[in-house]
């Protein structure tokens, strides 16, 4: 594993689930992003990350890896953005399809007891999905190119920061 590429990994899903989580707000459309931050966007950005050669040929482990730390960075940020913005429109529209999250913020126990929980498990969720979608990934990369990482190999990539 590379630090740097895990790095920026974190800020691009950081910015990937602040976006899925402004477009959630819009009824509609809020259900296909709500589904491809928790299930598939570890998958878009591995393949970002593949074609702009910012990674190298990466194991199933690795994919694995990258996929679950996508989806706990961008679920997360996800939920910052979507749990207080909509709560807030649910205060004003009563009929908002996201109107629920208000009753989560409604006193500190309720808070604490039951919205922190949620998030977390819908976190871990989001990353063992993302986990799996990454690992998935990896494998139809080397059914594609046919190439694979030798056992011995510790980098991830293919050059070296001096």
């Amino acid at each position: 594993m590379n630090l740097i590429i895990l790095k920026q990994m974190a800020i691009l899903s950081a910015f990937a689930g602040v976006v899925l989580g402004i477009v959630t707000l819009i009824p509609y459309i809020g259900f296909i992003s709500f589904l491809v931050a928790f299930v598939i966007l570890s998958a878009f950005l591995l393949v970002y990350f593949k074609k702009n050669n910012l990674i190298g040929i990466i194991n199933l482990q690795e994919g694995a890896v990258y996929g679950a730390v996508i989806g706990i960075i961008s679920f997360a940020a996800f939920l910052v953005v979507v749990a207080p913005i909509a709560s807030i429109i649910g205060l004003i529209l009563p009929s908002y399809p996201l109107g629920f999250f208000k009753y989560l913020f409604n006193n500190i126990g309720s808070f604490f007891f039951s919205t922190i929980p949620l998030a977390v498990f819908a976190i871990l969720l989001s990353a063992l999905f993302n986990g799996f979608t990454g690992l998935v990934t990896a494998w139809i990369y080397e059914l594609i190119t046919g190439e694979r990482k030798a056992n011995n190999e510790n980098n991830s990539i293919d050059f070296t920061i001096k």
